[in-house]
């Protein structure tokens, strides 16, 4: 089966990513459905090896995986609800999709899988995703307060048995009882949380009609939903790949094909999946999406909440939100792009400095303490100084020959990788002194990397 993968940079690099898998042998074509995905051709060493893939520039994902966030089809700018996130393959095609100027909130109950979730954004620097670990059917959320949400809950997976041949042993469909109920639980409180209007997008790896075409029938007889035409996206083989039915239709027309799409792994396309797009009608509830009591307190103790999440209570006995933080008040941050971040705030939480995407705050969703919710690291504040997270590549400013370290070859690349360290390139030392909290700004042929560290005239890389 081939294998695909995801470009997560800057629209304008691109090109220089391709030009970097390349470099180190990699062929792959573009993918017709996305403009974002890639489909490997040729891979002489492991993608998951690459320089690409360890400065988080690209991501790798079963095609078919894809699929989900493209047909709940966010907008630009947009707000999205992913329920059941981890390890970050669709909340991260998410963020993409509604860009900087929009807001995922990517939600994880096992604390585990979080971690990992969180690891996987911190690497591909998806700051407008705010990130939380309850389970999905008990969100302390309101009402009608998510335009767009994505549903991928735990299933038997057994649209994935070429990749795991054990996995119809593991999950026999006489064991599947539980997780049909959790399936329909999540799918409840998914359809409260749907705004009128909105759209829910509910999707599983596993060809079991029990837990793909019968839960659509399901909520749409017991919780007012209302199935969306789907339409196949390109790339896919429609002869056999996919299939379009109404789930609303009465159960002896459903047959085999239960209403929505499908990837089946027969067909090549990727692992075998399942989609269902649905909505609610404007009129169910007249109500706005709702907002927390309290205002100005609710905020101050959401953002206590965040805070704690971070370990610290705020520097100031009257201010458990933090302190906000003025990039311009700290020495050593004149080389950092601040006008990169989103609209939101920087705040301190006892030395460790987060983003918090401005509708998290009480003018937008206004997220509850409840939540336990968190935002992006930037880094840590110490002495004065602060310390940007070295994969933290958004925040570099474009190239200027000796502001910064630009490398050539992506050897050189691999060496710092491995943990080597590099002579300085002729000339690369003008203006580094102090950068960023110690840091200096680390380009491949202008492609912006991550923060690296200048020591004795050497470079050296570490991602923590």
């Amino acid at each position: 089966m081939p294998r695909s993968f995801r470009i997560v940079c800057r629209p304008e690099h691109v090109g220089l990513v391709e030009e970097l898998l390349r470099a180190e042998g990699h062929v792959f074509a573009q993918e017709p459905f996305s403009p974002l995905a890639r489909r490997l051709m040729e891979e002489p060493a492991p993608l998951g090896a690459s320089a690409a893939a360890a400065f988080g520039l690209i991501y790798i994902q079963d095609r078919s995986s894809m699929l989900a966030p493209l047909l709940l089809h966010p907008p630009q700018g947009g707000t999205a609800l992913d329920m059941c996130a981890s390890p970050g393959s669709k909340t991260g095609l998410l963020a993409q999709l509604v860009g900087t100027s929009g807001m995922v909130l990517a939600n994880e109950p096992n604390p585990r899988r979080l971690a990992t979730l969180r690891q996987n954004l911190t690497a591909l620097n998806l700051i407008q995703v705010a990130t939380c670990g309850r389970p999905g059917q008990e969100l302390p959320l309101p009402e009608a307060s998510f335009t767009h949400i994505q549903l991928d809950p735990p299933c038997s997976g057994w649209g994935t048995v070429e990749r795991n041949p054990r996995v119809l042993e593991m999950w026999p469909e006489h064991k599947l009882g539980p997780l049909v109920a959790l399936q329909r639980e999540l799918l409840r409180k998914a359809a409260a949380l749907l705004a009128p209007g909105g759209r829910l997008l509910y999707s599983t790896c596993t060809t079991n009609p029990g837990e793909n075409r019968e839960q659509v029938r399901w909520a749409v007889e017991h919780l007012g939903l209302t199935p969306v035409p789907l339409h196949p996206l390109p790339g896919f083989d429609l002869s056999h790949a996919l299939s379009h039915a109404r789930p609303d239709a009465p159960s002896s027309a459903l047959g085999e094909d239960d209403g929505c799409l499908h990837v089946h792994t027969e067909a090549g396309e990727g692992q075998g999946f399942f989609f269902a797009a649905l909505t609610c009608s404007e009129a169910r509830s007249a109500a706005p999406p709702a907002s927390f009591e309290g205002g100005r307190r609710e905020r101050s103790a959401s953002l206590e909440s965040a805070g704690r999440s971070h370990g610290g209570r705020g520097r100031k006995k009257d201010d458990a939100s933090g302190t906000v933080i003025r990039p311009g008040e700290f020495r050593g941050l004149e080389g950092v792009a601040w006008e990169h971040l989103p609209p939101g705030e920087l705040r301190d939480f006892n030395g460790r400095v987060v983003f918090l995407p401005e509708r998290t705050l009480s003018h937008g969703l206004a997220l509850p303490p409840s939540l336990g919710w968190r935002g992006f690291d930037l880094g840590r504040l110490t002495g004065g100084t602060l310390r940007l997270n070295p994969r933290l590549r958004l925040l570099l400013p474009e190239y200027r020959p000796g502001h910064g370290v630009n490398l050539d070859d992506a050897r050189d690349l691999k060496k710092l990788l491995q943990g080597q360290s590099l002579d300085l390139p002729s000339g690369a030392a003008t203006g580094l002194s102090g950068w960023a909290g110690g840091r200096v700004g680390l380009y491949w042929r202008g492609l912006p990397l991550g923060w690296a560290t200048v020591k004795g005239g050497r470079c050296l890389w570490s991602p923590k």
